[in-house]
């Protein structure tokens, strides 16, 4: 009995001497052994949960520390811009254009870029810290375009590659993309490259120039585009070409160049420090999902920025249909013959003043050329319409004595009056048919001066500036400062007005004379182009009734001689 006590003291003190040596060695052993048996189980479970948040979840990741990057800012100098690049996701922490005049584009509190971030379920969006290879880019004509490479890490085993590309003469910047797993275990993330303004600009931060402020959102999808003011943005995401936040001049437009990748619309509501309740903001971003990326795999793409002034032809040369962005309008039309796009006459038009421009170097002289230019297209038009006025002006007291003779029967007057125009040879729709033709074509010329970011801080005659004010148009998109061009253009269709032969009514056409008070007031702040091209033609069209005045007999000999053969 006693040796088996003495037997059992001693192999318990050897297991207690023995266990710590072997069975604690082999515990971390036991604690991977789960994982290798749950592993082949996440194949069968992705099918179920296709989503990114169903992937992610499938294989977790645990975070690891990331060595911090220093903040640091690249420059880069272009004659198109000046732009700043923070190490912190690399975003474009300021571009100011060199585009008519110095303009700070992007600035805080207004138009702001988030940069690239990683998107994982459950955590907000986290900017990768980025090692920047330099600090400084200088472009011109002997350095076309160049390159900032971005490099980091997400903490959960993604490095990102991030390859900039700046062009000297151009607002497009080129993002190339490279993403590789150096986890020993697949992951699934997501990548976003977002852009942010606020839905409503602050009241402390007015426009340092015209357009500074994003207005709208903007994306063309499913082969139209869609528009929402930004305090109406919607949420969306979904396949497209392209998204963007726009004012009527400018446009930050992010587009995707590799297949997978989604627009993104949404509506934020930020904490502000200084401000009594959160900030409501529009953000517009390019979503890439990295789904199941295997352990070493490397996935590559690309996007393309354009940041910069809506000029038609810049806007083209970029592709995937960015000059949709310029909304030209429709004419109206019945509503079964659908609406006619302004673009089609709009587009040539622009054109037509850009060439003028490159010969004149003046956009108010290419203006006025073009103006000259659609009168003396339209002149014999407007011959046929001042002769059918001129013809009806000169029945309109034998039409006048119809209707007090039959004003008690309008079926019988009708007929008289009709056959009154068939003694004459005189159709009562001859001086309006012509007129109709020409509207849309002066209306596409209104919208296409209306649209034209070309025409801003562009001189037409300017001396100089006296105690703050202009002197007289030195930017033909903002109000003529003296108000004589408005004014000039109110007496000229005053004059106008009183020369058009008087059909009608006579108290109608009284009335008519006071349409040039209303559109002087209307005139007064509208851009100086516009007032420019509207002041034209009616000078022009006072000319051409001068000299239609010459031949002001024949119309009135012709109905006497049909009436004799009456």
């Amino acid at each position: 009995m006693d040796k088996r006590t003495t037997l059992a003291l001693l192999l318990m003190a050897a297991l207690l001497m023995i266990y710590p040596a072997i069975f604690m060695r082999h515990e971390p052993e036991q604690q991977k052994a789960p994982q290798k048996t749950e592993a082949p189980a996440v194949p069968t479970k992705a099918p179920e949960t296709p989503s990114l948040a169903g992937a992610a979840a499938a294989v977790p990741v645990p975070p690891k520390d990331v060595v911090p990057v220093p903040d640091r800012i690249a420059e880069i100098e272009s004659p198109l811009y000046h732009a700043e690049i923070n190490s912190v996701g690399g975003q474009l922490r300021a571009w100011e254009l060199r585009y008519r005049g110095e303009k700070p584009f992007v600035v805080a509190g207004g138009l702001m870029s988030r940069g690239l971030a990683v998107v994982r379920p459950g955590q907000p969006p986290r900017p990768i810290g980025f090692r920047l290879s330099t600090d400084k880019l200088v472009l011109g004509p002997s350095t076309p375009s160049g390159e900032i490479v971005l490099t980091g890490e997400d903490g959960f085993g993604l490095r990102v590659t991030e390859t900039l590309r700046f062009l000297a003469d151009s607002y497009v910047i080129e993002h190339r993309l490279k993403v590789e797993n150096r986890q020993a275990v697949p992951q699934s993330a997501e990548l976003q490259l977002a852009w942010i303004a606020p839905a409503e600009p602050s009241k402390d931060a007015p426009e340092k120039f015209q357009g500074q402020h994003p207005i709208r959102v903007v994306r063309l999808a499913d082969g139209s585009v869609h528009r929402e003011v930004l305090a109406k943005s919607v949420d969306f995401s979904g396949p497209g070409q392209w998204i963007g936040l726009e004012s009527e001049w400018y446009l930050t437009a992010l587009i995707p160049k590799s297949a997978g990748m989604l627009l993104s619309e949404a509506k934020l509501s930020e904490p502000k420090a200084d401000a009594a309740k959160p900030v409501d903001l529009s953000q517009v971003a390019v979503r890439i999902p990295l789904s199941d990326l295997k352990p070493g795999q490397i996935w590559e793409g690309e996007i393309q920025s354009y940041l910069g002034p809506k000029e038609h032809d810049r806007l083209k040369a970029v592709g995937s249909g960015l000059e949709k962005s310029i909304y030209f309008g429709g004419f109206p039309v019945p509503q079964a013959y659908g609406g006619l796009p302004m673009e089609w006459l709009a587009v040539p038009i622009l054109w037509v003043m850009h060439r003028f421009y490159e010969f004149t170097h003046n956009y108010g002289v290419a203006i006025i050329l073009l103006t000259v230019i659609t009168k003396v297209l339209f002149f014999p038009l407007t011959i046929k319409s001042m002769t059918s006025m001129k013809a009806m002006q000169s029945l309109q007291p034998q039409i006048n004595a119809l209707r007090s003779k039959y004003k008690s029967d309008p079926q019988r007057l009708q007929r008289e009056t009709m056959e009154l125009y068939r003694a004459h040879k005189v159709n009562p729709l001859g001086g309006c048919l012509p007129m109709v033709v020409q509207i849309p074509i002066f209306y596409a010329l209104y919208v296409a001066l209306s649209v034209s970011v070309e025409i801003q801080n562009a001189p037409f005659i300017c001396f100089g500036r006296l105690f703050g004010t202009d002197l007289w148009i030195c930017d033909l998109a903002a109000h003529d400062p003296t108000y004589v061009l408005p004014i000039l253009m109110g007496i000229s269709m005053f004059i106008q007005q009183k020369m058009t032969p008087v059909m009608g009514d006579p108290r109608q056409a009284k009335m008519m004379l006071f349409m040039p008070v209303v559109f002087t007031f209307m005139f007064l702040n509208l851009p100086a182009g516009l007032v420019l091209y509207w002041t034209l033609s009616n000078v022009l069209q006072i000319a051409q009734q001068k000299y239609l005045e010459r031949f002001g007999k024949k119309p009135e000999k012709a109905p006497a001689r049909a009436a004799k053969k009456a």
